[in-house]
């Protein structure tokens, strides 16, 4: 059976529930953990924020970022070892989360994805995209997704 899994959240309330459930998961199969998390890369500020001052470095960009994916990750942690389970965590900044997700579970040698999925279509999806489609559509590692 599977011994590795990368959990992937992105905070929300959906991505938390996959967390909970993912972990009880891994804790009934005796599989280990990797908690992730995708953030934003630095954009390049419009003129207007420029003009505005509304700017900030790439260097803060990445100091915010870290602060975010060390809260979001410290959740998973904790929810892990109250369930006995061993785990890890890690984030990357990228534009294309499932990229990054695919990535990870690689780099961490992780041998099924358990993800969220928020269930938009139409629209919805078009408009804010699917990164469940896209580790779906682009990865060879084993998905399970949670609804």
């Amino acid at each position: 059976m599977y011994k590795h899994i990368l959990i992937p959240t992105d905070g929300s309330a959906t991505s938390e529930k996959a967390v909970r459930n993912g972990i009880a998961f891994a804790r009934s199969i005796r599989a280990r953990v990797t908690g992730f998390t995708a953030l934003p890369e630095y954009r390049i500020p419009s003129d207007m924020e420029v003009m505005s001052r509304n700017v900030i470095s790439p260097a803060e960009h990445e100091k915010r970022a870290r602060r975010k994916a060390k809260a979001l990750l410290e959740r998973f942690a904790r929810r892990a070892k109250a369930a006995g389970v061993k785990f890890a965590t890690d984030y990357a900044l990228s534009n294309l989360p499932y990229d990054a997700i695919i990535a990870a579970a690689k780099k961490h040698r992780c041998d099924l994805i358990f993800i969220a999925s928020h269930g938009r279509r139409g629209f919805s999806a078009f408009l804010h995209g699917s990164q469940t489609q896209g580790v779906l559509a682009n990865s060879k590692i084993p998905t399970l997704i949670y609804r």
